[in-house]
């Protein structure tokens, strides 16, 4: 609709005029519901390893747990989401499918501690493999070697089995939603068929369903200790430079039966989160990634910007362009400005 009136009689700045007129009008609001905190779990007792590249994030051991879960749930924030690191890894990551994991044992504490919270399981196997890839590589001698496909291939459908498998385990264990990050061609049915006849059709599946392969990614590297020995990720993750194939991966997602849709990494890919809100009804997830939460620091620290009032703007422009829920490592802090707002 164009307005009929103009300047003089016209004036925006009529609701600028002081913070309460300002609140009245305001069109996107954060609350700590919107948030989802991102965890970092490994094996050992009383752990809390800081993570460089991630000022105020630490890797947990999971005797650590029970108060992380009761701090999150205090200040408002519905969901973690876990990240595992194995004390051991192999060609297969089967720490992912052990039922005795180190995410399946997070869960559990979790839970213990906080049964309120929803628990989301990263379904992925980057962080439990010895080569850092998100499957089983292709690779001579092993049992899945296909030889007319290049050594350190992604094996896509041998893959999307333990996909299944680990994610009934992470199930069992009581994850509330999985959340399949690897782009595997076919991952959301394999998960929702193997959850559906191990008897957990009541778990939610979010997929990472437009997951580019971006420079982002870099600070995760040391937080979940999971760099790929080889190459890169770019046979399974999406160009950067390709916003059409992000929509045809989010509707195969969706199709297969995905509950919640992600994008990721969030405020490069604004478009795209926005374009994925305007084409489909289900929840629109999006992830502000390791990077985007160093960068903020980083310029911080040099004194450049002020890190609370970027960090809000960041969140709220990601939710601004259509995200209902956004995973982010300012989650905590995000949640305690909120309230001091």
């Amino acid at each position: 609709m164009t307005e009929t009136a103009a300047f003089p009689i016209l004036r925006p700045r009529r609701l600028r005029l002081n913070a309460a007129l300002r609140r009245m009008v305001q069109e996107t609001t954060l609350s700590p519901a919107d948030f989802v905190y991102p965890l970092f779990v490994r094996h050992g007792r009383g752990v809390r390893q800081p993570i460089s590249a991630m000022p105020g994030q630490h890797q947990l051991s999971i005797d650590q747990l029970a108060a992380e879960a009761r701090a999150v749930a205090a200040l408002g924030l519905p969901a973690v989401i876990l990240f595992g690191i194995p004390e051991t890894k192999d060609a297969l990551g089967s720490d992912n499918y052990n039922l005795d994991g180190v995410v399946p044992q997070a869960i559990r504490a979790l839970k213990d501690a906080a049964p309120e919270l929803v628990v989301i399981s990263d379904m992925c196997f980057c962080e439990y493999t010895d080569h850092g890839h998100c499957g089983i590589i292709n690779a001579p001698g092993q049992a899945h070697y296909t030889p007319h496909l290049p050594d350190g291939y992604l094996l896509n459908d041998p893959t999307l089995e333990l996909l299944g498998r680990a994610s009934v385990v992470h199930a069992e264990a009581g994850a509330d939603i999985i959340a399949p990050s690897g782009m595997i061609d076919g991952m959301v049915r394999a998960i929702r068929a193997a959850l559906d006849g191990a008897g957990f059709e009541h778990v939610a599946v979010m997929s990472y369903a437009a997951k580019y392969a971006s420079g982002f990614y870099g600070p995760f590297r040391e937080a979940a200790e999971s760099p790929p020995s080889f190459g890169d990720r770019s046979q399974y993750q999406m160009d950067p430079a390709n916003r059409r194939e992000a929509f045809k991966e989010v509707a195969l997602d969706a199709a297969e039966g995905a509950d919640i849709l992600m994008v990721k990494p969030a405020l490069p890919y604004l478009d795209i989160i926005s374009a994925v809100r305007a084409r489909h009804n289900l929840p629109v997830a999006a992830y502000q990634v390791s990077g985007e939460y160093a960068m903020l620091h980083a310029a911080a620290a040099s004194g450049w910007l002020d890190l609370r009032r970027c960090a809000l703007e960041a969140l709220t422009g990601i939710k601004r362009a259509g995200a209902d829920l956004i995973l982010t490592y300012f989650a905590k802090d995000a949640a305690r400005w909120l309230q001091e707002k």
